[in-house]
C-alpha cells in the first residue's frame, strides 16, 4: 500500500468519537490546520480553521500529496487502534 492509500484509509476509518480536526502537512511542507473534512476517491476536502492568505477556506488535497497528519486533540492509545496502531503510549 502506498502512502496515498494509507492516508485515504486513515481518513476513511476516522473514529466517530474523535473530533474531525488536525493539521495536515503536504509534500511541500505546508501545514494546513483543519476543522472538518469530506472524502472522495482521489482527494480529501479540508475545511480550514481560518482562511489562508488568499481567503481560501476549503482545500482539495490529493492523498498522494499528504506528507503527514498531526492530531491537535489529546489521544489515548485506544483512539488510534481503528487506524491500525498497536501498543500503548507511556503512562507518565
Amino acid at each position: 500500500m502506498g502512502h496515498g492509500a494509507a492516508f485515504r484509509k486513515t481518513f476513511q476509518t476516522w473514529p466517530e468519537k474523535l473530533p474531525r480536526r488536525g493539521i495536515l502537512v503536504d509534500s511541500f511542507n505546508e501545514a494546513t490546520p483543519f476543522k472538518g473534512f469530506m472524502l472522495s476517491a482521489e482527494f480529501v476536502a479540508l475545511e480550514r480553521t481560518n482562511p489562508d492568505a488568499l481567503g481560501a477556506r476549503i482545500i482539495l488535497m490529493p492523498y498522494d500529496n499528504i506528507a503527514n497528519l498531526k492530531f491537535v486533540d489529546p489521544l489515548r492509545s485506544e483512539d488510534l487502534k481503528p487506524f491500525g496502531c498497536e501498543g500503548k503510549f507511556s503512562q507518565g
